[in-house]
């Protein structure tokens, strides 16, 4: 039987993980380390932004990197021209829909059964671009479940209208608002809703399976 409870589970440790090994100083914060790679790549400004969003959108990894974050303050500081701003935006989504085929090939390897219904429901991927490891985590388990493809396009050209409006409404309102959005407590927050839900269904399915097996014993 399939366990909806397993993904949230595992993300929930490797959040804790990451933020304890933070806390304790064994792994500097995954800001400094951007930071340290903006030093690094001097003028390589356009490669810089491909890698942080890379980096944000693979599952488990974007829990250290506040990607979205970095990229989309970097490209206010830099005050870009509208076809700066295009070209950035190309850029963003190009890492993010290289990061959505890459969670999509690793849930697909991990050999789970193809799920009953083969079709996707349009709502629920805007939910989970919502944020990035949201997004990771929705196309690890579309490529587990043996679904189209398809999807990952999909997720790349909404994407297109989607970093025009986040530096856009970043660059009109206030860093703060991208702040909120990569805190580790609204993330934690998250997955534990969907942690709850996930063991509703879960704890739905044994009973229906339960049910099941006493209506069968009892013919």
């Amino acid at each position: 039987m399939k366990f909806y409870s397993t993904l949230p589970i595992t993300a929930l440790l490797a959040l804790t993980i990451v933020q304890l090994a933070m806390y304790w100083q064994v792994i500097p914060p995954g800001l400094e380390m951007l930071e340290a790679l903006q030093g690094a790549m001097g003028q390589w400004f356009m490669p810089l932004i491909f890698l942080v969003i890379l980096a944000e959108s693979i599952i488990y990894v974007g829990f250290y990197f506040p990607g979205q974050f970095f990229a989309v303050v970097l490209v206010i500081l830099s005050n870009p021209s509208v076809v700066d701003i295009i070209w950035l935006t190309v850029s963003m989504v190009a890492a993010a829909t290289l990061g959505s085929l890459i969670n999509y090939q690793l849930g697909k390897a991990i050999k789970s059964q193809p799920h009953e219904d083969r079709q996707f429901k349009l709502r629920n991927l805007l939910l989970a671009m919502i944020h990035m490891n949201a997004l990771a985590f929705f196309m690890f388990n579309q490529g587990a479940e043996r679904r189209s493809i398809k999807i990952v396009w999909l997720a790349g050209l909404i994407n297109l209208p989607y970093y025009l409006l986040l530096i856009t409404g970043t660059a009109l309102l206030s860093e703060q608002i991208m702040q909120v959005a990569e805190s580790p407590r609204l993330i934690f927050v998250a997955l534990g809703v969907w942690l709850a839900v996930a063991i509703t269904l879960d704890v739905r399915g044994l009973l229906q399976r339960r049910k099941s097996g006493q209506s069968e014993a009892g013919r």
